[in-house]
């Protein structure tokens, strides 16, 4: 319990565990949206039509894509960190009102629902020591 204990002590490291494990992983999962070209994009960025906005749909699919794949990549170095999480975490809302409206449920939406809370987070506790922000 003791070695538990003095885990408390090593703030900074978890944030870059943190950072970088979702970093790396909201790059992977962005890459292909971004390179998936206009036609992915424009169902991608369909989902806008859910909070009203019925124009643009590619450029709307694009930017999911580069919030996820350049905001993750940013995330992950902790650099532009907060302009990062709020960028990804606006991309899992639109995530989560798309699987609602899909009918998908909580189940489905949950994923994106709970990377959110964590953009949220972090938007508050910022990238710690250990990031290109701080340096």
């Amino acid at each position: 319990m003791a070695i538990l204990a003095k885990l408390g002590n090593y703030k900074n490291t978890g944030q870059l565990l943190l950072r970088v494990g979702l970093g790396a992983m909201m790059v992977i999962h962005g890459y292909p949206k971004l390179l998936g070209g206009p036609q992915m994009w424009k169902q991608i960025g369909g989902s806008m039509n859910n909070i009203g906005i019925h124009f643009a749909p590619t450029f709307w699919g694009f930017m999911a894509g580069a919030a996820e794949a350049i905001g993750g990549l940013l995330f992950l170095l902790g650099l532009w960190f907060r302009p990062a999480c709020f960028f990804l975490l606006f991309t899992m809302f639109m995530a989560a009102m798309h699987h609602f409206k899909a009918g998908d449920g909580l189940g489905q939406a949950s994923h994106a629902i709970e990377l959110g809370f964590v953009f949220i987070g972090m938007l508050f506790i910022g990238p710690g020591k250990y990031s290109m922000d701080k340096k």
